[in-house]
């Protein structure tokens, strides 16, 4: 009888294995047939105008003189990459990237801790910290630019240590933290919200479970609830990563780019728009691009999900 059991644990556990596998096959399929309908609809909006932007990445060309056209390869990129103009504002932009997704993730996990748990009043708790998401960005940047002024603005009041004589925009960090600030304010609560998804799906048996065996609040944290929010907190920061190397709207109507507060995507606005640089303008797009392609790939392999162990297939 011994015999017979050990030969059909591995038989079991072949059989289990063949399952998952059909399984996962069939969830992929599935996967593709649900998302072939996007892609293809995105890649029909997108691919023009992508394959267009590195074709006049290729040229030297000003919308002011649009007949005195040069073919000049990657001479724009070169131009690009050996200046310090783009380092400086990739490092700008990178600065930004990083400490708004670290403080959205902090602040947007608490924010989901609340809503997650929260029993009375729910409806209203998550509609008042969703309310910020709301507002237009353009909007959020003038009220955080009228927020920050000298003349008119609270916040001087509210920091009695800095003195109401302090301009914010007379100075690069100074007028980095306002831009930061409006741009943490205005996309923690998306941050929350992608959290509040992933703290659904751990399992209140496994926390109760972990409370039993006398393990603390922080233990439970650490050991049990941010390891099964794994592949949810991936997505949160990859997608806000990308957005906020993406910034403009706020350096647009807060700074102009005043005080070296300058990011990518501004830059490459003013190429194009205001100095009608369209072949220099498109290989700021194109590096853009590959940029946020670059940042893509790193937060996956950084964050190494396995997402058939988030299904809980093995």
């Amino acid at each position: 009888m011994s015999t017979g059991a050990t030969t059909a644990t591995p038989a079991a556990a072949e059989k289990a294995r063949k399952g998952t596998s059909d399984r996962s096959r069939a969830e992929n399929r599935l996967g593709l047939k649900l998302v072939a309908p996007a892609v293809i609809l995105m890649l029909l909006v997108t691919a023009y105008p992508m394959l267009r932007a590195l074709y006049l990445s290729l040229f030297k060309y000003r919308l002011s003189a649009p007949d005195d056209r040069e073919f000049v390869g990657l001479n724009n990129y070169v131009t690009v990459l050996t200046d310090s103009l783009w380092w400086g504002d990739v490092f700008n932009t990178v600065v930004i990237m990083v400490i708004t997704v670290a403080f959205e993730l902090v602040i947007g996990f608490a924010f989901a801790m609340v809503m997650h748990r929260v029993v009375f009043a729910r409806g209203i708790i998550r509609t008042s910290i969703l309310i910020p998401y709301g507002i237009i960005t353009v909007v959020s940047a003038f009220a955080w630019q009228f927020a920050f002024s000298l003349n008119n603005g609270f916040v001087n009041g509210w920091l009695p240590f800095i003195g109401e004589d302090f301009n914010w925009f007379g100075d690069k960090w100074p007028a980095m933290i306002a831009i930061m600030v409006s741009e943490i304010w205005k996309t923690t609560p998306f941050m929350s919200l992608l959290l509040l998804a992933g703290l659904a799906q751990v399992s209140e048996d496994t926390i109760e479970a972990a409370k039993v065996d006398g393990a603390t609040w922080w233990q439970r944290l650490w050991k049990v609830i941010l390891p099964n929010m794994k592949a949810a907190i991936m997505v949160a920061v990859l997608f806000r990563a990308l957005d906020a190397f993406r910034i403009f709207d706020n350096i647009f109507v807060m700074t102009r780019g005043a005080q070296d507060t300058e990011s990518v995507s501004f830059l490459t606005y003013r190429q194009i728009i205001e100095q009608f640089e369209l072949g220099m303008g498109s290989a700021l797009s194109v590096l853009l691009f590959l940029s946020v392609l670059l940042i893509a790939y790193l937060l996956v392999k950084l964050f190494k999900v396995d997402l058939a162990s988030a299904r809980g297939e093995r």
